[in-house]
């Protein structure tokens, strides 16, 4: 079967800073195969450890995002499904940074502290693709090591509702800066669609990321991602859910944190509760005993939390009735067709 494939590098001045308010760069079907590529969350401006990001980068212009893409006959009440197929690095190297008033263990403008702030440092790694690793060195020491590469994507997403329009920095229920590492190739996003089209956007590589992205950055990196497109008719998703080949998972965003835990695990059990056919308190204590809590991030506008169930619990009930099998296979067959 013939598959539409839509490549798109967008120019530096092709990037978008929101979700919502800005037209489309291109116009698909459902089912079409397209490869992105996405800058980092600097830009591509921070190259080495002398390129502090409060010199080369400008504010409000971070976190840039490809798209967004118009999804033919997406409308309000519809839920897109997004299949990751690959996310490639898309040079051998990445950067990290700490920030004097970012990240969660230093004073921000709603957590004041007397204290100085934090330094401004940049961390360089070097991404060795065909090793599957990326090399962390330290900056005031000779201390070096290989951590394991896991490319994710912290920023995925669609339009807002009532023409707002989200900096892509805050993760809210259209999606946004999620940041959560759990987004990464194999896995199949939903996301409810709030405007004709979705208008969908994707950006903020990270080689790898710990649960939290604790100092406000991953090891962030160009990607070259391939995502499917398709368009679940007449279901509404009312928060980014995820979903892999043995769990599922629903996303919160909000302050406190938690109240992003509670958004997540009242989603999932209430999503539980419709799949399996449970009662909601029956669901409720399913999701108490088998549930797991990834982090998201905690230091965006917004807190992210997960919440998470293996698909072992669930007896054998399928969400969007199997559309994340329907995505896997067609990523299979694109694949060996290239």
């Amino acid at each position: 079967m013939k598959v539409d494939v839509v490549s798109y590098r967008p120019a530096p001045d092709e990037l978008s800073y929101t979700f919502g308010g800005r037209e489309p760069v291109r116009r698909v079907k459902p089912g079409t195969v397209l490869e992105l590529y996405t800058e980092d969350c600097f830009g591509g401006r921070v190259q080495n450890v002398d390129d502090l990001p409060s010199v080369v980068c400008e504010f409000p212009y971070l976190n840039p995002v490809t798209g967004p893409i118009h999804v033919e006959g997406a409308e309000p009440g519809d839920t897109l499904a997004v299949h990751f197929v690959e996310i490639v690095p898309a040079r051998d190297w990445a950067v990290s940074s700490t920030f004097p008033h970012f990240g969660a263990l230093t004073g921000t403008h709603t957590t004041a502290m007397l204290h100085a702030p934090l330094d401004e440092l940049v961390w360089r790694y070097d991404v060795d693709r065909t090793k599957g690793t990326v090399r962390y060195r330290a900056r005031r020491s000779d201390y070096t090591v290989e951590l394991p590469l896991d490319p994710m994507h912290g920023t995925a997403g669609v339009a807002p509702a009532a023409f707002e329009s989200r900096m892509t920095i805050v993760p809210d229920a259209h999606g946004g800066n999620l940041d959560t590492p759990e987004l990464r190739a194999g896995v199949t996003a939903y996301f409810g669609v709030n405007v004709p089209g979705a208008l969908f956007a994707l950006g903020d590589g990270h080689c790898r990321q710990g649960d939290g992205e604790v100092c406000g950055t991953g090891v962030e990196a160009a990607m070259n991602t391939t995502v499917i497109l398709d368009v679940i008719k007449g279901v509404a998703t009312p928060t980014p859910r995820f979903e892999t080949d043995t769990a599922l998972m629903s996303a919160g965003s909000a302050r406190p944190l938690e109240d992003a835990y509670r958004m997540s695990q009242h989603d999932l059990v209430t999503w539980t509760a419709g799949l399996v056919g449970l009662d909601v308190l029956d669901a409720y204590q399913l999701i108490s005993q088998a549930g797991e809590a990834p982090v998201g991030n905690v230091c965006d506008p917004n807190y992210t939390m997960l919440a998470k169930v293996g698909k072992r619990y669930l007896g054998g009930a399928e969400a969007y009735e199997g559309m994340h099998s329907r995505l896997r296979t067609a990523a299979a067959e694109f694949s060996r067709g290239r």
